[in-house]
């Protein structure tokens, strides 16, 4: 008999990619500071790889420990651009800035899951993906921002791959349910040797 699965994310893109491959679970997000615990890692110097993976475990073992029994999913995503991590924007005028950053240069996606049983982690990947924005025009920025803003304001680096955001781009190198913030292949497998999953 599988395990009851739990996904600890309120990420609707997650959700669906998950449900897409069919597979049954419960979401229960995880309420944490994500912006105090990364700045909290950051000023230690972690990694932005590392930073993601932190994050997702102790999205993972928070909602672990209300739910003995269950297979537990956290999820992080972090942006990369030379070291540093690029958050969230809060503000259209964030977003301009970081896209005008990012504009003709490369950065990488690092999607993070960890798997809690019991208040355990007893499953991790961090998936990378490479990307180079092209060098788009001041006015199609100001155009996308207009077209796509508030939507992309849950977005790291402001753009979503799956809608317009994929004509900043000019190369991406990696997975694409990885882009999407799940590294879902890893996931799925992992599941399946497990027996939690149909062979």
């Amino acid at each position: 008999m599988p395990q009851r699965l739990v996904l600890a994310s309120g990420s609707e893109i997650r959700q669906r990619l998950l449900r897409n491959a069919n597979v049954q679970f419960d979401v229960e997000v995880a309420r944490v500071d994500e912006d105090m615990l990364r700045r909290s890692l950051c000023s230690e110097g972690a990694k932005p790889r590392d930073v993601a993976d932190a994050l997702a475990e102790i999205k993972a073992l928070k909602i672990s420990e209300k739910n003995p029994g269950a297979l537990v999913i956290g999820c992080d995503q972090v942006l990369d651009f030379d070291g540093k991590i690029m958050s969230k924007p809060q503000t259209v005028d964030e977003a301009h800035a970081q896209l005008t950053a990012l504009r003709g240069q490369r950065h990488s996606l690092l999607s993070a899951a960890v798997i809690c049983e019991d208040g355990q982690p007893i499953w991790r990947h961090v998936g990378h993906v490479r990307l180079r924005m092209r060098e788009f025009s001041d006015d199609y920025l100001s155009g996308y921002l207009d077209r796509n803003w508030p939507e992309i304001r849950h977005c790291v680096g402001a753009y979503k791959l799956e809608e317009e955001g994929v004509r900043l781009f000019s190369r991406v190198e990696g997975d694409y349910f990885t882009v999407l913030g799940l590294p879902l292949f890893e996931l799925l497998s992992y599941l399946t040797l497990r027996g939690e999953l149909q062979t």
